[in-house]
């Protein structure tokens, strides 16, 4: 099957001249698990017994009782001879073997550090550092850029991370610089469309470093990439603020998720609809459930099953379908809906991609399906 693998990769080469980054989603066929690409074609076709998703251009891979990193060629770039891995990320994986986990990178050799404890995967190009009862970071080096000093980090998104001592809470770079003090009961994940913070018992914003309550609210969520509003809980309603903490859509519903494209799915009277950034009602309130609009302008509804409506409310996929968060145990990606014109979806007791138009990716639905890695 490698020799089968190494003539694919040539015949690439021939045709094409150059080997291009891929957007490859992870299926399982017959029980083995291969790779197709965005037009429904295997790249790699199903002969592993166990993958993962790409991630830093390789993926997880196992075969003969061990594990391994192959490429978007399907050739073996480290060999299987890990008894467990994690995914690649920061151009650096955790492997376990003899007993000892190690960092390594992409050419399999072992990175030195001082990590005499446990081990943490890297994100963001830094892995947690833990002595005692305290949390620092060291980079993709192995070098540490901050002593541990805090009682917990959590996960970073987007170059920045939660960290706290006592009861206090504050965010970090990924530099190990403090962006916002320690000072808050409780803190949202920093964002550049605006942070929310609790002290005491008044939830508000940290606005140019300054802390503004804002009255009445016992909950805020994280902002988004698709708005400059939130939501935000008063008196067990909810409604949206704007980045000054002001009140542009009055709590009016039972539930809401985030805004993108000007629309936003919230609850009223039990039922889902969306509305847009007025407040302005756009669909009846109908489903069951609903999802955030993707930037394809498409959001999933739970009608009897699922389907897809566009940005003026129609039913443009039928409700025929399952979605829920991806199977494996390497990716905890939670997107739902459409990503770059293709949704994941299951039929009856399949997996597959379906296109904006609703017609199923070549043709074919697999034992399982991944979301496509962007490579």
């Amino acid at each position: 099957m490698k020799t089968l693998i190494t003539l694919t990769l040539t015949f690439l080469l021939i045709t094409t001249g150059v080997v291009k980054a891929q957007e490859l989603a992870l299926v399982r066929e017959d029980d083995a698990f291969g790779f197709i690409d965005t037009t429904g074609d295997f790249v790699i076709e199903p002969f592993l017994e166990k993958a993962s998703s790409f991630t830093d251009g390789l993926a997880a891979a196992y075969q003969n009782e061990k594990w391994g990193f192959i490429n978007t060629a399907g050739e073996w770039v480290i060999e299987p001879t890990y008894d467990r891995v994690k995914s690649f990320n920061s151009g650096v994986a955790l492997v376990f073997k003899d007993d000892q986990w190690n960092y390594i990178n992409k050419q399999g050799a072992v990175i030195e550090t001082p990590v005499t404890e446990k081990y943490y995967d890297f994100q963001d190009g830094v892995a947690f550092l833990r002595k005692g009862d305290l949390i620092g970071l060291i980079n993709t080096e192995g070098k540490v850029i901050l002593e541990p000093s805090y009682e917990l980090i959590k996960p970073f998104e987007n170059g920045f991370a939660r960290v706290k001592i006592g009861d206090l809470w504050g965010v970090i770079n990924s530099q190990g610089k403090e962006v916002v003090p320690l000072q808050y009961n409780e803190i949202g994940n920093y964002h550049s469309n605006g942070i929310w913070a609790r002290q005491g018992d008044a939830f508000g914003l940290v606005i140019d470093g300054t802390f503004k309550p804002i009255a009445g609210v016992d909950k805020i969520w994280d902002f988004s990439d698709g708005s400059k509003l939130t939501y935000a809980r008063s008196n067990k309603k909810v409604g949206f603020i704007d980045q000054t903490g002001a009140w542009v859509i009055e709590p009016i519903y039972s539930k809401a998720r985030a805004f993108n494209k000007d629309l936003a799915p919230v609850v009223l009277d039990k039922k889902w609809g969306y509305i847009n950034s007025q407040g302005e009602q756009v669909t009846d309130f109908i489903y069951k459930d609903a999802e955030v609009l993707s930037d394809d302008g498409l959001a999933p509804v739970r009608i009897k099953d699922w389907g897809f409506i566009n940005t003026s409310g129609e039913l443009v996929i039928a409700d025929d379908y399952g979605i829920t968060s991806s199977f494996s145990f390497f990716d905890k990606n939670q997107q739902k809906g459409f990503v770059n014109g293709l949704a994941r979806v299951k039929y009856k007791k399949y997996w597959g991609f379906i296109t904006k138009d609703g017609t199923v990716l070549g043709g074919q639905w697999f034992q399982n399906a991944e979301l496509f890695s962007h490579n």
